[in-house]
């Protein structure tokens, strides 16, 4: 049996299966899932509801059904034969494949330090059950990393009243992802929620009931979480030696080193115009190159083009970012009722945008940033900083130029 083969059953993987039934692919179909669970997404794992973890399905195995795709969860796979083009999974079983999608996600970094096995990881469902699980006898907790995922889950513990400590290496927190301006905002943010900060500092070693830090600073915590990113699951790709790199290298339209293979998602490293290979973690991502690389392996020849997008919420803030606002960029601010947007332009040129504020109150306007992004145009930065300018008029404007 061939047909497509898709490794991974998280967001990319999910939602590719389903684009290739919308294109119209009548062939076989396989969705190899490493957890038992159906899919589900994982970004409702740090927002809780009603205390407990919210596993919010991707799809039910009715639709999986209906739509023809075979399902194979708690499946990992051994080998990948790129020569004869067949999987081999660890019961055994033999899978061929005339295309094959690799959306094998990422895992969790691991911490060095003496005492690391007993911080828990925050990635899956079942981790997160975990730490909830965990805390309801806990009064406190340390978090080791500051970034998107780790402050998401200080806000969320801070909520349920624990004492909640952030460890960071680097000197300010979500200094990777977020504009300073708008990861300042959200520190002292977190600061006026009664989170501790110890910035600037490694862990040397976690005890019982305490993180030692490098600094010989002691920081109590009944229960650590390590949350110091990911890296991309690449090991299956690499045994079967595909070019990989940051992630597995594939051209602009998803394919990676073998023509019959394909990669998209967190564990994809994409070609970019102008030379190198970029990857980006984020839902919008994952379902983007999955839809793209679908496409493709059904027989189109579409470039992969989206302008990046990723949000957070902590507390009762959001955040969202379109694009890749750099430090080079001229940065315009906009004030709004309930918090404000910052543009950068890029030599004239609108690349990105960012809007922290209360709720989803920034969505509307992020949405038309991208659009205006993605027409190419070159705005009055006056205009853009002006409240009174509605964005909907600049994006008339360009279109019609």
């Amino acid at each position: 049996m061939s047909g497509i083969v898709i490794v991974g059953a998280g967001e990319a993987g999910t939602r590719a299966a389903f684009t290739l039934r919308e294109t119209g692919y009548d062939g076989a179909i396989r969705l190899i899932g490493a957890e038992t669970h159906l899919p589900y997404e994982r970004p409702p794992l740090s927002k809780p509801s009603n205390g407990d973890v919210t596993m919010k399905a991707i799809c039910s195995g009715e639709a999986l059904l209906n739509a023809g795709i075979t399902y194979l969860p708690g499946a990992e796979v051994t080998q990948l034969d790129v020569a004869g083009q067949s999987l081999t999974l660890s019961d055994g079983q033999l899978l061929g494949y005339s295309k094959l999608l690799l959306a094998t996600g990422a895992r969790p970094r691991k911490l060095s330090c003496l005492g690391a096995a007993r911080a828990l990881d925050f990635r899956t469902y079942d981790d997160a059950k975990t730490i909830l699980d965990t805390i309801n006898a806990s009064r406190s907790v340390a978090i080791i990393g500051g970034g998107l995922i780790g402050m998401e889950l200080a806000a969320m513990l801070r909520g349920k009243g624990l004492v909640v400590s952030v460890i960071e290496a680097a000197p300010k927190p979500l200094g990777r992802a977020v504009p300073l301006r708008f990861a300042a905002k959200m520190h002292t943010r977190h600061i006026e929620e009664g989170v501790n900060f110890y910035l600037g500092v490694g862990v040397s070693e976690i005890l019982g009931d305490i993180v030692l830090l490098t600094n010989g600073a002691e920081v109590p915590a009944d229960v650590v979480v390590a949350a110091i990113g990911v890296q991309p699951e690449i090991s299956l790709a690499e045994k079967a030696g595909l070019a990989i790199g940051n992630g597995i290298l594939t051209n602009p339209f998803l394919q990676t080193s073998d023509r019959h293979i394909f990669a998209a998602g967190d564990c994809a490293a994409v070609e970019q115009y102008g030379g190198g290979h970029a990857r980006f973690e984020s839902w919008r991502n994952a379902r983007s190159q999955a839809e793209t690389a679908a496409r493709n392996m059904a027989g189109a020849s579409d470039a992969f083009s989206a302008i990046p997008w990723f949000w957070t919420d902590q507390y009762d803030l959001g955040l969202q970012v379109a694009g890749l606002p750099q430090a080079h960029h001229q940065s315009v601010v906009r004030a709004l009722p309930t918090g404000e947007l910052a543009f950068y332009l890029d030599e004239g040129t609108l690349v990105a945008a960012a809007g922290l504020g209360i709720g989803n109150s920034v969505a509307k306007d992020i949405k038309l940033s991208e659009m205006l992004i993605a027409a190419g145009i070159s705005p009055d930065p006056a205009a853009l900083s002006d409240p009174t300018v509605n964005l909907k008029i600049l994006l008339k404007s360009a279109r019609a130029a």
